[in-house]
């Protein structure tokens, strides 16, 4: 596919059955080679991304209104996934191979000799996001996590970039090609209806998501629907509340102030972490000081259904009794929308949590007063799952622990004098939470542990060493750490 000025068509019935076809077929092969193999294909995946830069950044600026510098630093971020996740490969313990040998006065009585092991689930459809369109698109981490546990990719490009999702998909099969990737294990298909057909294709094992909870959920019952129902890792929404004891904002308010600005308005407000609730003390200066604030200038939304979402769920909230202006300019509501701040209570809050914790996607945030310290816990019970729960505090605030363990039950990360917006690739990130933060509470969408999501537990019991996956042989060819008799052993221990 050549790069045009034209959008992409929408994929016919036709090709999107032979991409499912040839998907199929590629799973197999796929799945047989080794993690070594894998993972120098993903390097040259990577490589290609980055030569493709300077083409890839431009069309992107075009086609969502965010600067050079950002998309840049975005798609470093993407090629940074895939060479990262050829170093999980290279390492192998994410294939979590155990060994238990035959023991004839085990506890319970003799077991046999068993052996277990992660292996891929098969084709993976990846529906892109709209306000990461490198990070979380074609070449995102979904694709790289799914091609590292070896399955093949079907990427449901974004309607809010389509131009730079034919491209990349290009640029990512040129490199397949080039590395001597199985035909089929890439591929990138158009409109709504074709992303529909695929999640619903019997050949499609499992399905990721990143964007609205109206969306992701009527996705996820469709994958639910099926005769044969499939994981479906939906990231949906999140308000990330950010909680300030009292001891926080009397020794630093000015600091909480400006950070949180830069905050809630990076992006435009167009994160998925960022911190939509701010809990401060009634009594502190906080509200007065966001009010005087200076806040970056209106920026263009990346497209019009964000646009409007954002003006509808804007309009809703600052139309709620008790919620007063802070910050509320006449461009508040236009395209491109002026940052906003509205101002309620906590008891307020607590009496209508539904109306008041609603997510907004954009540059807008609510601040809320609360009389007493036991309110902040108060909320912490009755807010639906998070990506992130945020509180400032000290060291010594007698809050502190009770409100962390609240926000534990609540939230996927916890942050402590923090700010959650930027999510790091690392192995330890966790980017996900209880619903409606997304579908699948045990997984997270970003860092090295999302390949656990297209990966299934295989136990293989008294099998001949030739008939075993090289990773539970007893020579260990692959050379990676494994877990024998219930002791991890490093990879130069044989059995």
């Amino acid at each position: 596919m050549a790069l045009t000025s034209t959008t992409p068509a929408p994929t016919s019935t036709d090709r999107l059955n032979s991409i499912l076809a040839r998907a199929a077929d590629a799973a197999g092969i796929w799945a047989e080679t080794t993690p070594q193999e894998r993972a120098t294909v993903l390097l040259s995946v990577a490589d290609q991304l980055d030569s493709a830069a300077d083409e890839l950044i431009e069309t992107a600026h075009e086609e969502t209104h965010l600067s050079q510098a950002r998309l840049r630093g975005e798609l470093k971020r993407t090629t940074f996934q895939l060479r990262l996740f050829g170093e999980v490969l290279e390492e192998g313990s994410y294939l979590d191979a155990r060994i238990d040998h035959a023991d004839p006065i085990w506890g319970m009585g003799p077991r046999p000799e068993i052996r277990r092991t992660l292996e891929p689930l098969g084709p993976v459809l990846v529906f892109s996001a709209s306000n990461f369109p490198f990070a979380f698109s074609v070449a995102g981490g979904d694709t790289a996590s799914a091609l590292a546990a070896g399955c093949p990719v079907i990427v449901k490009a974004h309607s809010g970039h389509p131009r730079l999702s034919e491209r990349t998909g290009d640029v990512v099969a040129a490199a397949l090609a080039h590395a001597g990737a199985p035909t089929g294990l890439f591929d990138v298909i158009f409109g709504t209806q074709a992303g529909r057909d695929a999640l619903l294709d019997p050949r499609v094992k499992a399905s990721s998501f990143t964007g609205s909870i109206p969306g992701g959920r009527a996705l996820f019952d469709l994958a639910n629907s099926r005769p044969d129902p499939i994981p479906f890792y939906g990231e949906l929404g999140s308000v990330n509340p950010t909680f300030v004891t009292r001891a926080a904002a009397q020794k630093r308010s000015g600091q909480i102030v400006t950070d949180f600005v830069n905050s809630y308005t990076l992006g435009a407000g167009q994160f998925c972490t960022k911190p939509g609730i701010l809990l401060v003390p009634a009594e502190s200066d906080i509200p007065g000081r966001l009010a005087a604030a200076a806040h970056p200038a209106a920026a263009v939304l990346l497209n019009e259904r964000i646009q409007s979402g954002y003006v509808e769920a804007l309009q809703a909230l600052s139309g709620h009794d008790d919620v007063e202006p802070l910050v509320l300019g006449p461009a508040a509501y236009e395209n491109p929308p002026a940052p906003t701040l509205l101002h309620t209570t906590a008891a307020r809050v607590l009496a209508e949590p539904e109306e008041l914790l609603a997510e907004c996607f954009g540059p807008a945030a609510l601040v809320v007063s609360y009389e007493d310290e036991s309110e902040l816990l108060q909320i912490a019970r009755i807010i639906d799952g998070q990506l992130t729960s945020t509180v400032h505090g000290e060291d010594d605030d007698d809050i502190a622990p009770q409100l962390i363990r609240l926000l534990a039950r609540k939230s996927g990360r916890i942050l402590w004098n923090q700010w959650p917006t930027g999510v790091s690739v690392t192995h330890a990130q966790q980017h996900g939470g209880p619903y409606p933060a997304s579908t699948s509470v045990t997984s997270t969408s970003v860092g090295t542990a999302s390949i656990f999501r297209f990966l299934r537990p295989v136990a293989y019991q008294g099998l001949p060493q030739h008939l075993l996956p090289g990773q539970l042989q007893d020579t260990n060819p692959l050379r990676i750490p494994r877990k024998i008799d219930g002791r991890l052993q490093n990879p130069d221990y044989k059995v």
